[in-house]
Order: structure tokens, then sequence, then C-alpha cells
């Protein structure tokens, strides 16, 4: 896929530590050792600092952790794919397209579903009135990144990208996690039917 494949093992992930963790695999070498070098403090050597770095290794703990869970990820990526299908099924058979837009999963693609994030109507309404029925939901991100002030330098401004603008007010992550049953998410989709009714 590339040079270099990075991967988040922070908590809420599919295959998730027990604190901030994570990796990087490459095949090329010079990558590998610079990465190896950031990751701690910038030293190739104990204590021989050649550039700026970070404490960012994976302690033998989470990896142990994650090594036992990794046998249990296929199964779980089939879990939340299954709950997917049956929120887009279920948002289809409420007719609910015509307010709720699931995500878009292109035919060439398997996703394993980290989150389920859906374009819904008065996303702020519709995240209270879920908090009320004991649902919780997430904003996964509800700034596009041309307006972050982390980005303020760049010039960019409102309306410059107004499609992601748009979608960043309308998303809205729906509960996902491999143990959610059927039960669970009929009662989700049928609390934002009644919501989008009124």
């Amino acid at each position: 896929m590339g040079l270099a494949g990075a991967f988040s093992f922070y908590p809420g992930k599919n295959l998730g530590a027990c604190g901030e963790a994570g990796a990087v695999t490459t095949s090329n070498e010079l990558i590998a050792d610079k990465i190896r070098m950031i990751r701690d403090h910038g030293q190739a050597k104990k204590y021989y600092h050649d550039m700026e770095g970070y404490n960012g290794r994976l302690d033998a703990i989470q990896a142990g952790l994650l090594r036992v869970k990794l046998k249990s990820l296929p199964g779980w990526n089939e879990n939340r794919r299954r709950n997917a299908a049956l929120y887009t099924a279920l948002f289809a058979d409420n007719g609910a397209f015509n307010t709720v837009l699931p995500p878009y999963v292109p035919e060439w693609t398997r996703p394993v579903f980290h989150l389920y994030i859906a374009r819904v109507p008065r996303r702020e309404k519709l995240q209270a009135y879920l908090n009320e029925n004991g649902i919780g939901t997430g904003l996964h991100y509800p700034v596009p990144v041309h307006l972050q002030r982390a980005y303020a330098g760049k010039g960019y401004k409102e309306n410059d990208y107004p499609i992601s603008e748009k979608v960043a007010s309308e998303i809205l992550s729906l509960p996902m996690f491999p143990e959610l049953t059927e039960e669970q998410i009929r009662f989700v989709v049928n609390k934002i039917k009644d919501f989008c009714a009124k």
C-alpha cells in the first residue's frame, strides 16, 4: 500500500490496547531506523540523540495484551460488518434514506467499521434525543480540517470547502462495537425513526 503503514491501538479501536499505543510497519530499512529513533527520544544509541524524538515505545505489557487480542480481531471485525449491514438495512426498510444517510461503501472495499457514521438531520437535537433515551453517540469529527485553528495560517476560510462543512455539521457516530446485539441496533434505529417522524 505504501512505504509505511501506521496503526493506532487506542483503546476504542478495533484492536485496542489499555492505553496509548500504536505501530508502524515498513519494509524500508531507512524508514524503520528513523521511526525507531523518533519513538525513543531521537536516539540511535542510548544517551546519544541524533534528532528530536518522543517517548513512543510500546511497552511489553501492552504488546502482550494486543498479541492475545489479535486472535479475536477477525471475529470482532465480522461482527462489526454484520452490525453495520443491519443498521444500513434497517434504515432502508424504514424509508429513512430520505433523512438518514448511512456510510457510503464502495463495492471494491470491505470496511471493518471502527465507527458507523451516518449523516442525519438536526444532528444536535437528534443526539440529545438519543442521549435522553440512553443511547450514546459521538462526533467524529465536527470541524473540517481546513477550519481547524492549527491550519489558520494557511488562509482557509468558511465556505472554501462547502461540502466538507455541510457533512461535518451532519455526521453522527452511532453505537458500534462487536458485542452490539440486533435488539440494541433495532432500538437505536427505531428511536432515530421516531425522531425523524416528529
